[in-house]
């Protein structure tokens, strides 16, 4: 009991540490216009590869109804989002301690739920979340794929959308149909595009491309274009481990390939100019609710 005691002492006096420092807190949503693309794997590997470069992340499954990133993290969650709101816990006690210094909290039930809560639970939600605000440099939502009336809220109150597709025609089209609606409700959302499963960076490219330059003269959308994954039998072995193939399989093609993204996301495209953080994504969202 003494143990567990001064461990919970020296995590809150961690959490008060971090946020004296200032860090400012970047609200990411990622997405998909389909299931099966490989969104929520992207969405795990991407946040251990962001922990290794020095970035203190929150992953968030807000993917309605399912419990696809503590399966696929071989973790057993027992206090979700919707429970911290029945219970009235606070958010240190929903934060899981994933592998490498991740942290992950399961949305239960999904967004649709949290979105249908009274006024007295919504506020106690957003309260909790709120105290993320300094703690974490990268806060990732993970939620459905396509489009639901919840979904288009979380996208629209964050800093930036990430999207996954795949080569795949349907893929492809869903894709381009999600920036279409997002941008007629908000022109100047950032969306960065991740292709899953290409055979080599050329096709990766050649996706990309045709991507950008649908949304560029139907949309008069820029997108940026934030790299390619191989389709590679490691990911689909990873996935039947249950443990990410960032950690699993490190010199691996697809570990390479998410390294290099997320250097080049750092380092070269990480637009944080433009951020308003957890509070300014609950001020949106807040602002989703009331209508």
């Amino acid at each position: 009991m003494k143990q567990d005691q001064a461990y919970r002492l020296r995590e809150l006096h961690q959490r008060i540490n971090n946020m004296k420092q200032g860090r400012e807190t970047k609200v990411v949503s990622i997405t998909s216009g389909k299931g099966g693309v490989g969104k929520s794997n992207f969405a795990i590997n991407f946040a251990l590869a962001l922990v290794e470069a020095g970035q203190k992340v929150v992953l968030i499954d807000l993917d309605i109804g399912m419990a696809n990133l503590e399966i696929l993290l071989g973790m057993n969650v027992k206090d979700h989002l919707i429970d911290m709101v029945r219970h009235k816990k606070n958010i240190w006690d929903v934060l899981e301690k994933g592998p490498n210094g991740l942290e992950l909290i399961s949305g239960g039930s999904g967004f649709e739920e949290i979105l249908d809560l009274s006024e007295h639970d919504t506020n106690y939600l957003f309260t909790e979340l709120g105290r993320l605000d300094g703690y974490a440099d990268i806060i990732l939502f993970d939620t459905g794929a396509g489009l639901s009336k919840e979904s288009q809220r979380c996208h629209l109150a964050a800093d930036e959308i990430i999207l996954v597709t795949t080569p795949e025609p349907t893929a492809i089209t869903d894709a381009y149909s999600v920036v279409k609606i997002l941008n007629h409700q908000d022109s100047n959302l950032q969306v960065r595009l991740v292709v899953n499963r290409v055979q080599n960076s050329k096709e990766g490219i050649a996706i990309a491309n045709r991507v950008r330059m649908v949304t560029k003269q139907f949309l008069a959308k820029e997108i940026d274009v934030l790299g390619f994954l191989p389709n590679d039998s490691i990911v689909f072995q990873s996935v039947l481990e249950q443990s990410p193939f960032y950690l699993k399989y490190p010199k691996s093609q697809p570990a390479k390939w998410m390294k290099d993204m997320v250097n080049i996301y750092l380092n070269v495209d990480n637009n944080r100019s433009n951020i308003t953080g957890i509070k300014g994504f609950i001020n949106k969202l807040s602002q989703f609710v009331k209508k």
